[in-house]
């Protein structure tokens, strides 16, 4: 990394635990990461630093980080991006060369280097949906990644209900609430009729690429900003500066269930 500012220490080890502790993690305790390590102001290589401070806090309970896979798929906004402008036949031809899902070895796409690291490490699981999996590492890894539903991308038949259940932590890394997974679980417990829409995707089978069409909730982070101004301003929402990077905490079931009454309020009214 250039131009980093000299006056600023990038953190060590132990300076990443300090902080992690001052935003309430604690040992045995499950933890959602999603991390910038650019914001954090650590190499690509710092992966390992950041998950042995983890480790150092939580001992052997479960690190869980997004691993997800958004350009395998010709229905994702990153698929319309890449594509946007093209012939018929260009289109095509970019679907024929999306590779099918493979858990143990398709690489996320956007999630940061500390979520490939995770996904990365000997013991790691990593759920089986083509485009909105997580990787795990721990003792409770194999349990919350062993079920996401090809039609439940982030609801209750995904990671995230287990670890609302669990009472995990989300740690929010130098980054801010519009990468918070969690919060969309909330979008799966709105009252009412919830807009749905169709889904392709492509996935490995036997060496075999399948492609998967399917009907699945439609998921928003339009209104995630204003969601994350709110919760900022929430009490059980810790705060804390690790190196030079602004880092946030609160439990699944805490962040799940405000956003669940904010959403009711005004994505509902606004439907009215």
């Amino acid at each position: 990394m250039t131009g980093w500012p000299a006056d600023v220490e990038r953190p060590d080890q132990r300076a990443i635990a300090a902080g992690l502790r001052s935003l309430g993690l604690r040992s045995g305790q499950d933890v959602l990461v999603h991390c910038s390590m650019r914001s954090l102001g650590l190499p690509r290589a710092g992966g390992a630093t950041v998950l042995a401070a983890i480790r150092e806090v939580i001992g052997d309970a479960t690190v869980v980080v997004p691993a997800q896979t958004p350009d395998n798929s010709t229905t994702s906004e990153a698929f319309r991006r890449r594509t946007g402008g093209g012939s018929a036949a260009e289109v095509a031809r970019a679907e024929r060369s999306i590779p099918g899902f493979d858990p143990e070895r398709s690489p996320s796409v956007g999630m940061g280097w500390l979520a490939e690291y995770v996904r990365r490490q000997p013991g790691a699981v990593r759920s089986r949906h083509p485009q909105t999996s997580f990787a795990a590492l721990g003792t409770g890894a194999a349990d919350l990644m062993s079920v996401h539903d090809l039609d439940c991308h982030l609801g209750e038949r995904s990671p995230l209900a287990k670890l609302d259940t669990r009472r995990a932590m989300i740690l929010l890394l130098g980054v801010d609430w519009s990468v918070c997974t969690a919060l969309h679980l909330a979008e799966y417990r709105l009252p009412g009729e919830r807009p749905t829409r169709a889904y392709r995707c492509y996935v490995s089978v036997d060496g075999r690429r399948e492609r998967r069409d399917f009907t699945a909730q439609a998921l928003s982070t339009h209104d995630f900003p204003a969601l994350g101004e709110a919760l900022d301003g929430w009490a059980p929402v810790r705060r804390a500066r690790i190196g030079p990077a602004l880092c946030r905490s609160v439990r699944v079931d805490e962040a799940v269930s405000f956003a669940l009454l904010w959403m009711t309020e005004h994505r509902c009214r606004a439907r009215q």
